[in-house]
């Protein structure tokens, strides 16, 4: 029997969240479990909001318009979370509300900022803590190239310095992150989105993970 048959069998986290960097490969992982578990899928819809390209474009002109977009989108999506049945619907997703903030520190200036924080911590303080995140990372020259590859149009303007500056903000936010059980993926050579012998053993660890903070760095097959 395959890895992912007996992996199935058991009981998966109730509600899973795969994060990341942009090109990284997380909402590629959360269609793949969602479509494992037989469940519904919440993904964050970046091409949904019509400010992403401008901000490509001209990152001062639109960031505070992009990142409020992103925003209230994703508390309307965290509200139908904390509705019962629904909650037990959706249960994996390509986002944690914590980045909307972690992006807003990167693209806005003090003033935006300020602004933004207010009408944050009026919007996000009830959100469900996920039962279990999965923190995918990669080295930039790695993102780069995913992100060239996929070819999305709005992504197409992303510049490495900005890149980088994503990199290190999910790197600091996971480094304190303890709100739920963290797995974290050295997805550099990884890619159980695309390579069915990194997802099997991936869905192993996950449905036999614990509490607290794990790492998963699996080495790359030599011949």
């Amino acid at each position: 029997m395959m890895i992912v048959e007996r992996a199935v069998l058991r009981t998966p986290p109730d509600y899973i969240v795969v994060e990341g960097p942009i090109g990284v490969g997380k909402t590629s992982l959360a269609k793949k479990l969602a479509s494992t578990f037989n469940t519904e899928l919440l993904l964050e819809g970046a091409d949904q909001n019509p400010f992403l390209e401008r901000f490509y474009q001209n990152p001062k002109s639109a960031a505070l318009q992009t990142q409020l977009f992103f925003l209230f989108q994703r508390v309307r999506q965290m509200e139908a979370l904390r509705q019962g049945d629904i909650f037990r619907e959706v249960r994996v997703a390509d986002f944690l509300i914590e980045k909307d903030r972690l992006f807003a520190q990167i693209t806005l200036d003090d003033d935006e900022l300020r602004l933004y924080d207010q009408i944050y911590s009026q919007m996000v303080l009830d959100a469900p803590s996920p039962d279990l995140v999965i923190y995918l990372q990669a080295p930039i020259e790695v993102l780069m190239e995913r992100i060239l590859k996929r070819g999305l149009r709005q992504e197409r303007l992303i510049q490495p310095d900005y890149l980088k500056k994503v990199v290190e903000s999910y790197a600091r936010l996971f480094h304190y992150y303890s709100a739920s059980p963290l797995l974290i993926v050295n997805a550099a050579e990884f890619d159980p989105a695309a390579n069915e012998q990194d997802y099997e053993s991936l869905l192993e660890r996950i449905c036999t993970m614990s509490s607290g903070r794990h790492y998963f760095n699996p080495l790359p097959l030599k011949f």
